[in-house]
């Protein structure tokens, strides 16, 4: 079973195999040559979570916007979470893939009572997808695919999707929940995600998930429709609801988007439609997928 410590930082990512986390170490190592307030100046925060601070930065050598997402470390043995080291692998991992959030440096510092940081430098983005629906009151048509290359992120939410308002393009961030996997698919842990975005096989206590728990639904499910479910560990009796149409809950998507979210929304995991397959779907026939 999988050891989840959830040291979670509130922008950016994690996986765990030896080599990895010896990678990280590497990148924590080199940031000791240079604080992170000599390279960088903090022009204000932008974000913070329950683990970490998000600054918007300049770096002093070139004038480049940057964003600083700072973790305080804890003052003892065990130096740099595991956690931390993941996500920093992970990261490292895909540093190509342009559909996320670059990491560009790795940064120590010390705060006004001498207690050790560790900033991750980030390329800068504008907003996130959160931000974006609330002040234009509308979704963007743009596309994107969870992470490739084994990857499990398994907190994907509107206030992870990093947005370039004028590009319309959208990045990947907060992959302090990830996880790298391989097949056969081992066991995991369940207390993952934010809540209110957990997929019904996390939220029920299933702990063999795969890439359909980055596929976000919504709903009660039964046996009819999602066979097996009542043997899942938190599997108790639900008030069946009568099913609605979902043009009639969302009647500005045209009958391509209605079909798209209706493969999205099975309950079933093996048979919701992947990532892959969503972004060869007919509702992004008119999305440019040169980097996909």
């Amino acid at each position: 079973m999988e050891n989840n410590n959830n040291n979670k930082s509130k922008t950016s990512s994690g996986t765990g195999t030896a080599g990895a986390g010896a990678g990280a170490g590497a990148v924590v190592k080199e940031s000791q040559k240079s604080s992170a307030m000599d390279a960088y100046e903090k022009l204000e925060k932008v974000g913070e979570g329950t683990y970490g601070k998000v600054y918007r930065a300049r770096e002093k050598a070139t004038g480049k916007i940057v964003a600083l997402k700072k973790t305080r470390l804890p003052e003892d043995d065990e130096g740099v979470p595991p956690t931390t080291l993941r996500e920093i692998s992970l990261l490292r991992m895909l540093s190509t893939d342009p559909l996320v959030v670059r990491l560009l440096d790795v940064k120590q510092g010390r705060n006004k009572e001498g207690k050790t940081i560790l900033y991750l430098v980030f390329e800068y983005m504008d907003t996130d997808l959160k931000k974006y629906i609330r002040a234009s009151a509308k979704l963007p048509k743009t596309s994107l695919s969870p992470p490739s290359r084994g990857v499990l992120h398994r907190d994907l939410k509107p206030h992870n999707l990093l947005m370039d308002p004028k590009s319309m393009a959208l990045k990947i961030a907060d992959l302090g929940l990830a996880r790298a996997f391989t097949v056969p698919i081992k066991k995991y842990t369940h207390e993952i995600l934010t809540l209110w975005y957990r997929s019904p096989e996390v939220l029920l206590g299933d702990t063999h998930y795969s890439t359909a728990v980055d596929i976000w639904l919504l709903g009660t499910p039964n046996e009819h429709v999602w066979p097996g479910v009542t043997k899942l560990a938190y599997w108790h009796e639900y008030p069946q609801w009568r099913q609605q149409t979902l043009s009639s809950a969302l009647p500005n998507l045209d009958d391509t988007g209605l079909d798209l979210l209706s493969k999205m929304l099975i309950y079933e995991p093996s048979k919701r439609i992947s990532a892959k397959k969503a972004m060869e779907h007919p509702f992004f026939a008119d999305i440019n997928k040169a980097y996909l």
